[in-house]
């Protein structure tokens, strides 16, 4: 059996285009964290991302839904256009950055765990869909929202601790 429905293509570029944001915000990440103890973490994140953004345009293709450029193209734009707000700082890096692009990469992470569990439900539906593989990218997801959430907590320290007691 497949599943026939003309919005399941609208669903996964919707995806594809946050996917496409996420994986920008987590290279900025790492950029902006490569020196300092957090740096490790998010490269090894990013690889997930990025092989998760791979897995998702694998499965598009099994289940034959074109890429919508569009939409991937917005996905881009829009991580750039985050990165103008204020962080208490005019020109650079600050630990409020760094905790809310966490928090924003956190989002990210929680829909794309929603993602690889809808489409495991309609695994059952449709045999183009790998079960299995789909059960590695859904633990695989919840691993990183444990993995973000953890270097979210130290971000809020750094970002909010005094040392002047």
């Amino acid at each position: 059996m497949r599943i026939h429905s003309e919005l399941l293509p609208i669903y996964l570029n919707d995806h594809l285009a946050g996917s496409t944001a996420g994986l920008e915000l987590a290279r900025r990440l790492v950029r902006s964290n490569s020196r300092n103890d957090y740096g490790p973490g998010l490269a090894r994140l990013a690889g997930e991302i990025e092989q998760d953004r791979k897995s998702l345009q694998s499965i598009m293709s099994d289940l034959d839904v074109g890429i919508d450029r569009v939409k991937v193209v917005l996905g881009w734009t829009a991580e750039k256009v985050g990165r103008l707000k204020l962080n208490g700082r005019l020109l650079s890096y600050s630990p409020l950055s760094r905790l809310m692009e966490l928090e924003v990469l956190m989002l990210g992470v929680t829909g794309k765990l929603a993602l690889w569990r809808t489409l495991r439900q309609l695994a059952a539906e449709d045999s183009r869909l790998d079960r299995r593989d789909l059960d590695r990218l859904i633990e695989r997801a919840a691993g990183q929202q444990q993995e973000v959430e953890t270097l979210r907590e130290r971000a809020v320290i750094d970002a909010f601790a005094s040392d002047d007691g």
